[in-house]
């Protein structure tokens, strides 16, 4: 394998691209046409395709999309140096809040989706991050 990229079905191309930029810091790399949106910015290249509600999620699957929100076992983790102003700007861009900023054993973390229905997480790590975790860790 040589790498993963993220694609993320979105409503209104324009809106998506205004709300993952202003709230993560990405840009804009490509645009392949007015549906199809490169952002820069993840370390992966994350791609934003305008699919209308209603349509199939897969080639004559029943499931149709919706843009409330959904659950999928796969959500983005956005990690950040400053969880209080990264949840700011994510409530102010249309984000909605699905639990109070936890500290936990690794750093802190909120729970939040997008204007999209998309789950993701904020995550601003301690000096021990994800080694917290494991007994007797040392870093």
């Amino acid at each position: 394998m040589t790498g993963a990229l993220i694609n993320i079905d979105v409503s209104d191309i324009k809106q998506a691209t205004a709300f993952y930029c202003e709230v993560f810091g990405l840009r804009v790399g490509r645009r392949f046409d007015q549906e199809f949106v490169e952002l820069l910015g993840f370390g992966v290249p994350c791609y934003l395709l305008q699919k209308k509600p209603g349509t199939a999620s897969i080639p004559g699957g029943s499931h149709t999309r919706d843009y409330v929100r959904h659950w999928t076992p796969v959500h983005l983790d956005v990690v950040t140096e400053d969880i209080q102003a990264a949840y700011q700007r994510a409530l102010t861009a249309g984000a909605r809040s699905e639990s109070e900023i936890k500290t936990t054993p690794y750093g802190k973390l909120v729970l939040m989706s997008d204007p999209f229905g998309h789950g993701f997480c904020l995550i601003e790590f301690n000096e021990k991050g994800y080694d917290a975790l494991i007994p007797n860790a040392t870093i």
